[in-house]
């Protein structure tokens, strides 16, 4: 095998490294995107390296080398057993994480649910009778909003508007599929945790932008963030509220300037160095279909 098989392991690196930039100089809208779509086909070009090199191990059963032996064929090792036996671990934890994560993902879905429970299945926003100040979107069918009371009473009429605006936009742009795709990429590969964590930020910041412009007010949507993120720290030191987390300050600082630009030619490149994992592993896929095709000829119409 040769080192394009490999190349699916580096190159979540480098889009490790990149992420935190293009998140400061594109749109959020764009760069959440572009992000996660580079994200999901690093994690699964990188899982698929991993089992091809598993695979490779198939020269080590038993049938096959005796079936070898017998039609006087030398084996080839297109890898070394360590790593074979390594890639098969790392497979083993991947699936271990993958699981986790999705139990976590449908459990919070699971208590979302019963909290519009009771409520007709038309209502958009559900006002729940609390002492925190909580705001979440809960994605749908169908999409609503819960909003306590004491989130509302801490806010200005047109606070509220912002509130709502911005957890709109978190349910017309499925902003959860988004933070779903990339939380299950960094699980697979947590190689890929700062990209989730940039993207989380930017799926707000997407938000607050939409927010921004619907109200009509960059100002009032920033004090709006602040008033909220403050309530929520008074009321449950160190614990974030979906409206209020994921550095605040920085969102806050950002609404004080112009929105940052499309900048559509970084999102393709970004998309490129998502591919380029997936185009190693496939190179790679045919380089083992070679060597087993040609070490096992019986095995032609299977894989040829």
């Amino acid at each position: 095998m040769r080192i394009d098989v490999y190349i699916p392991l580096v190159l979540p690196l480098l889009l490790t490294a990149v992420a935190p930039q293009v998140g400061l100089r594109v749109s959020p809208a764009v760069a959440a995107r572009v992000l996660t779509i580079a994200a999901v086909l690093t994690a699964a070009a990188s899982t698929w390296a991993l089992l091809l090199l598993a695979a490779t191990l198939v020269n080590e059963a038993p049938h096959v080398a005796t079936e070898a032996g017998e039609n006087g064929r030398r084996l080839p090792e297109p890898v070394p057993v360590a790593i074979a036996v390594a890639a098969i671990t790392l497979l083993w934890l991947i699936g271990f994480r993958l699981v986790r994560a999705l139990r976590a993902h449908y459990a919070t879905r699971r208590v979302l649910k019963r909290l519009c429970e009771g409520h007709p299945p038309d209502s958009e926003l559900i006002v729940a009778a609390s002492s925190t100040p909580r705001a979440f979107a809960i994605p749908g069918p169908p999409g609503r909003i819960l909003v306590t009371a004491a989130m509302l009473g801490a806010l200005e009429p047109a606070e509220r508007r912002v509130l709502l605006a911005h957890e709109r936009a978190h349910l017309a742009h499925r902003h959860s599929a988004l933070s779903t795709a990339v939380t299950l990429a960094a699980a697979v590969n947590p190689v890929l945790a700062p990209v989730r964590t940039t993207v989380t930020f930017l799926v707000e910041r997407w938000a607050d932008e939409e927010a921004a412009r619907r109200v009509g007010d960059r100002r009032t949507t920033a004090r709006a963030l602040a008033r909220a993120a403050l309530v929520a720290q008074r009321a449950r030191p160190g614990c974030a509220l979906s409206f209020s987390e994921h550095a605040v300050t920085r969102r806050i600082a950002a609404l004080q300037t112009a929105p940052p630009p499309d900048l559509w030619p970084i999102g393709v490149a970004v998309l490129v160095l998502g591919a380029l994992p997936a185009l190693g592993a496939l190179d790679a896929t045919g380089d083992l279909l070679r060597l087993l095709g040609e070490s096992l000829p019986g095995l032609g119409p299977v894989f040829g």
